[in-house]
Parts: structure tokens; C-alpha cells; sequence
């Protein structure tokens, strides 16, 4: 059966990688997305880009003017029978163009209107421009993540940027879609990226005021602070991860890399040793290289994984089994998740550098005649 979200249609504003990264996820489950660049190649990078580009897999494109009364109006006649709508451009801009959420679903009651932004709609930060590493460190993220006695490591862009906005933004845009298709009436969706990490840090908050979790970095159990929650370097400089958090899993780890009859390494949870614990096992999983630790603990419930590469981590075995990533369009990439039993995801399509401009047009019900008016007066190509 097609994706679950086939028969969908979902109008994408182009922009930069969480709006994408959000359209993706609908496209991989089966929503049509089409995606409204400018004229003359997509934001983000020379039309060539488009094709290497994992983000805006799986799309319809058609670039508008959006200054152009031509444009405007094939615009307006798509969202009219859109689903969706998704942009992340800075508040009031798309109020500007005379494509604000008011006038839309105006136009179009049943809308769901995703709107995506660092900082919010709201609020005294909401006009200033920012990235995702300004957005974690508002909402408390970016201060838990780094070792004890060192500045905060943003985590690349994962935590803004696409978990506490891109994937908050494609489950807001489902839940709504649905809400709608049980008769409810169209919504706007304001999702930020402050309130999106901010969201994600929840078991820290709960840990925090629980009291067991301490206001600083690299002290407490799951932050690098416990030995038994690390990263350790091999003999061949190379990495593994140890996370055998249950006393049991403990138990094995340490049989494994030969400490169980080790006194110093007996009390896991005792906080004043852990950096004695992880100075004693840094030094024996030293001894042997990557390759040799997962000959000893593949397999076990030491809750132990080799540290890859992103050149090797499509080659592993079992993402190979899983068939976890995949190649489209000559680009090896991530497959569609999460799986279904009974209804297939979407098989990734690459973008080959021309737009669907014709085909767009005609399934709003132009004529071939009208298509050629509407090309001519350049507000669509």
C-alpha cells in the first residue's frame, strides 16, 4: 500500500535545512510536496545543487516570482487546493506578500498552516535573526551538552534545527492534518525552535527537579559525567561507545575488558570515582584497536557499539541487514523512517535539476492553452 500520508498535498517554501528536512519527512510517507523556489534556481545553492542534495528528495518543483501578479495567482490557486503549507521565513514577511495565514485561510479554511521559525512568532527575540545554536542556548539545551570544566559543544545542528524544529514542525503538520480530516477547520502551526529543543530537554528538567541531576556539565550520568557512559579511544585511534547504564550490563562490560575482579571498578554509581573508573578503563580498552573490542563485544549485552565514520557507517552490517541507507540518484543516503508493516514509504528521488511546472499546472486544471498564457507572462517557470 502507498505511504500513510498519500494523497496529501503539501506546499513547500523554499528554504534552508529544517524546512526541508520537514518536507522530507512528509514526502518519504507519502504527501505530495511541491516546493516553490525562485526563479532561476532553488534557495540555497546553484540549480546544480539540487541534484546531490538529500533534503529536497521526493519533490515537485515549480519556481514563481512572487512578485509577479501571474505568480501570485498560480500560487494562490495551489494553496487553494493544498492540504498544507509550510515556510520559515522571519515573521511578516509572508503577511507582506499578501500570503499571511489570515488571507489563506480565507481562501482556503481547511489549511494547515506550518510555520517554522528559531525563536517563534512571539516573544521580545521573535524579529532578530539567529541559528540553532542561539536557539539551544535560550532554551537551557546547549548548556548540558560538554565535558566537565569545559565551554558548552553545540551538537552540529541536530538539536534546533532539526529535532526541536524540523521534526516537531512534520508532527505538528500530522496531527493537524489529521485534526482536519475529522472535520475539524484549518490551524496555523507555530513551531520554534526554542519551545521545539526546549521540549527535548524534558527528562533533564524532570531529572533537574528531581534532584539528581546537577546545573552542570559532564558531572551527571548520561553527559559523559559516569564512566560506564562514555566514549573511548582504541589502540588504532579509533573510537568505541560504552553505555551499560543496568548492573547487569555493567557486570558483562566488565567481564568483557577483563575488570570484574577489579575492587576500584565495583561501585558503578559511586559519583566521587567515576573519573578513576574512566581513567582505569580508558587505559584497557587502549590495549586492543576498534576492530578487536568488536570481536570480544559484538554480540553481548555489554551495550557496546563501534564509533563510525559517516564513510563507514553505510557499510556496517547491520545497517546493511536493515538496509538503513540507501542510493538514489548515485547519492548514497539515509532511508525513509521510521518502517510500517503493511504501507511502504516513498523510494527516494533525487531532484534532476528541472522543475514540474507543466505537470503542476495542469493538475490545477489548466488548459494547455492557459499553461501557455500563464509561461508567457513569466511569473511562473
Amino acid at each position: 500500500m502507498p505511504g500513510p500520508l498519500h494523497g496529501l498535498r503539501i506546499i513547500e517554501f523554499a528554504g534552508l535545512g529544517p524546512g526541508p528536512f520537514a518536507c522530507m519527512m512528509l514526502a518519504d510517507h507519502g504527501a505530495t510536496v511541491i516546493r516553490i523556489e525562485r526563479p532561476g534556481g532553488t534557495q540555497g545553492g546553484p540549480e546544480s545543487d539540487t541534484t546531490t542534495d538529500i533534503l529536497l528528495r521526493s519533490r515537485k518543483r515549480i519556481a514563481i516570482d512572487m512578485k509577479s501578479a501571474s505568480g501570485i495567482a498560480v500560487l494562490r490557486d495551489l494553496i487553494a487546493t493544498a492540504d498544507g503549507l509550510v515556510e520559515g521565513f522571519r515573521p511578516g514577511v509572508m503577511e507582506r506578500l499578501g500570503l499571511g495565514p489570515d488571507d489563506m485561510l480565507a481562501l482556503n479554511p481547511k489549511l494547515v498552516y506550518g510555520r517554522m521559525t528559531g525563536w517563534g512568532q512571539t516573544g521580545p527575540y521573535a524579529p532578530m535573526a539567529g541559528h540553532d545554536i542561539n536557539y539551544i542556548a535560550l532554551s537551557g539545551a546547549l548548556h548540558a551538552f560538554g565535558r566537565k570544566g569545559e565551554k558548552p559543544t553545540p551538537p552540529i545542528n541536530m538539536m534546533g534545527d532539526f529535532g526541536g524544529g524540523a521534526m516537531m514542525l512534520a508532527f505538528g503538520m500530522v496531527s493537524a492534518l489529521l485534526h482536519v480530516q475529522r472535520g475539524g477547520d484549518g490551524t496555523v502551526i507555530d513551531a520554534a525552535m526554542t519551545d521545539g529543543s526546549a521540549l527535548l530537554m524534558s527528562m533533564i528538567y524532570s531529572f533537574h527537579g528531581q534532584g539528581w541531576w546537577q546545573d552542570e556539565r559532564g558531572v551527571n550520568m548520561l553527559d559523559t559525567g559516569a564512566h560506564f557512559y562514555d566514549v573511548y579511544e582504541t589502540r588504532d585511534g579509533k573510537f568505541i561507545s560504552l553505555g551499560p547504564i543496568e548492573p547487569q550490563f555493567y557486570a558483562k562490560m566488565l567481564a568483557l575488558t577483563g575488570l570484574a575482579d577489579d575492587p576500584a571498578m565495583q561501585p558503578q554509581n559511586d559519583t566521587a570515582k567515576w573519573d578513576d573508573m574512566r581513567d582505569r578503563l580508558a587505559r584497557v580498552i587502549a590495549l586492543k584497536t576498534r576492530g578487536e573490542w568488536d570481536a570480544v563485544m559484538v554480540g553481548s549485552d555489554a551495550c557496546y557499539a563501534p564509533v563510525l565514520s559517516l564513510t563507514e557507517a553505510p557499510a556496517h552490517p547491520h545497517n546493511r541487514a536493515r538496509e538503513t541507507f540507501l542510493t538514489a540518484g548515485g547519492v548514497k543516503q539515509p532511508a525513509p523512517a521510521p518502517r510500517y508493516s503493511t504501507i511502504a514509504t516513498t523510494q527516494p528521488e533525487m531532484a534532476d535539476g528541472h522543475t514540474h511546472t507543466r505537470e503542476i499546472l495542469a493538475q490545477l486544471g489548466y488548459s494547455e492553452t492557459l499553461i501557455k498564457e500563464t509561461l508567457a507572462q513569466g511569473g511562473v517557470s
